[in-house]
């Protein structure tokens, strides 16, 4: 039975990663902007979705 996760990839660790990575730069920029630090989250996000379409396997 198959929930149609794919054991192998790790192409959806990449969304993760970039929202890990844009509240790392958030928090470095919160001192100056917090809508930086919210625009940096939503960088982030943004990155993470984009480098996901690239990695993922094409079927």
């Amino acid at each position: 039975m198959s929930n149609g996760n794919r054991t192998g990839d790790k192409s959806n660790w990449a969304i993760g990663g970039g929202v890990l990575l844009g509240l790392g730069i958030g928090l470095i920029v919160l001192q100056f902007s917090a809508l930086a630090f919210v625009g940096s989250l939503i960088a982030g996000t943004g990155v993470g979705l984009i480098i996901t379409a690239v990695l993922s396997p094409k079927d």
